[in-house]
């Protein structure tokens, strides 16, 4: 790389800084419970401060052009501190928006990095779920999945646990039945005693540390039958990741590199975050810069072709997420109601919407949103402020994405060459 390139580089943390925030890192609780400032460093410098594993790149960069729209910024929004444009919410202090890149039709259309470096690889937290379920569909494409079938015929050690007898699409849909959802308060609860084993709650030297023999003797009970209710858990993740890597006979990290990240043109190798024993962290791990993420939504789109030469995410694959889920789920788990504009929830991703927009969140601003339809990818990135007063980016998005760039019928993704 030429002296020229090198000239912009921007150091995104300092000696000093790097020590001073691993000192200030919670020594008897989980490390990602401190909000504001230090969270967002902390979520820009992991690798700094915990075992990552690699997820590879291969092969010539698959450019993704650049083509700016000026109105994105420029778009009125209404949001709870008022009225604003686009560009001057995400500039001000009522965002925690680190990063944003969108594409249209294949082509950059607003990128901008009001609280990082372009180069970094912040932690997308659970967007890392949809990273694994898109793994799941290539396998189930291949033929060495059936997501009809029961979980415990691919992986016999779970014969014996509360996942005997559960489809594969239950878990993909949240809607196991098994009493086991996100609690990082109660330390005894099932759900914190398998995030210990993965370094996702606060564990010590003692704490148990193997997540497939804490998955094979799990003995919880049941809140509902399988199929018939949506009940968040990482859990689930862990067990499809879990499945990978048994009918890939690779760990999840070269899952990931061997049929995404060394087939899409990355800029940069990936990571998985994996503090205990080199077990990536499968439900919420992921860290990579955003263009990557970016290509990989783009392989839901029309516009695929610019990152890879043929299709990695099938065509079948992505009208299931659109039309195959079963809004009966997240009604039965909200008593009967569904929320506005809501379609369903399918293969980890949290809601499909009416106007067909696919979006996957992240614990702590986080999203990858993707329209088929339109031709359209986001990624973001951010953070809590201490006292959880941030306005939120994915509904201002949406709604400028909507009216910008509205669905024309009989109109084709237009993928640049």
């Amino acid at each position: 790389m030429s002296a020229m390139k090198n000239a912009g580089f921007k150091s995104a943390t300092s000696v000093h800084e790097t020590r001073r925030q691993i000192e200030r890192l919670p020594q008897d609780d989980i490390w990602w419970t401190v909000n504001g400032p230090d969270m967002a460093w902390n979520f820009r410098n992991l690798q700094r401060i915990y075992p990552t594993v690699p997820v590879y790149r291969d092969g010539p960069v698959r450019e993704v052009p650049t083509a700016l729209d000026e109105r994105i910024a420029t778009a009125v929004v209404d949001t709870k501190a008022g009225q604003m444009t686009f560009g001057s919410l995400l500039a001000s202090d009522h965002s925690t928006t680190m990063g944003l890149v969108i594409a249209h039709r294949g082509r950059i259309v607003f990128e901008r990095y009001p609280r990082m470096q372009p180069y970094e690889k912040p932690i997308y937290w659970s967007v890392t779920k949809v990273v694994v379920s898109a793994l799941i569909g290539i396998l189930e494409d291949e033929g060495k999945i059936d997501t009809s079938k029961p979980i415990d015929g691919y992986l016999p050690a779970l014969q014996d646990s509360s996942f005997k007898g559960i489809l594969v699409q239950n878990i993909l849909d949240m809607a196991t039945g098994i009493d086991c959802g996100e609690e990082y308060v109660d330390k005894d609860s099932c759900y914190y005693r398998y995030s210990v084993t993965v370094g996702d709650g606060h564990f010590t030297k003692s704490s148990p540390a193997d997540p497939y023999a804490f998955v094979a003797s799990l003995n919880a009970p049941s809140i509902a039958p399988q199929g018939t209710r949506f009940a968040y858990s990482g859990l689930n993740t862990f067990v499809l990741a879990w499945l990978v890597e048994s009918v890939s006979g690779m760990p999840l990290n070269d899952a990931v590199s061997a049929r995404l990240w060394t087939r899409l043109g990355a800029e940069s190798d990936a990571m998985f975050l994996a503090p205990r024993f080199g077990v990536p962290n499968a439900h919420g791990g992921l860290m990579a810069r955003m263009r990557d993420v970016l290509r990989f939504g783009l392989l839901f789109t029309p516009s695929y072709s610019v990152v890879s030469d043929y299709r990695i995410i099938s065509e079948r694959y992505v009208q299931a997420l659109l039309q195959d889920g079963r809004p009966e789920l997240m009604r039965n788990a909200h008593r009967g109601k569904s929320a506005p504009g809501v379609r369903h929830n399918i293969n980890q991703w949290d809601v499909i919407f009416d106007n067909n927009d696919m979006f996957k969140g992240g614990w702590a601003g986080q999203g990858l949103l993707v329209n088929p339809e339109r031709d359209l990818v986001a990624v973001f990135t951010g953070y809590f402020k201490s006292d959880h007063s941030e306005v939120g980016v994915l509904a201002p998005l949406r709604d400028i994405l909507s009216r910008l760039f509205p669905h024309r019928p009989g109109q084709p993704g237009n993928a640049a060459p």
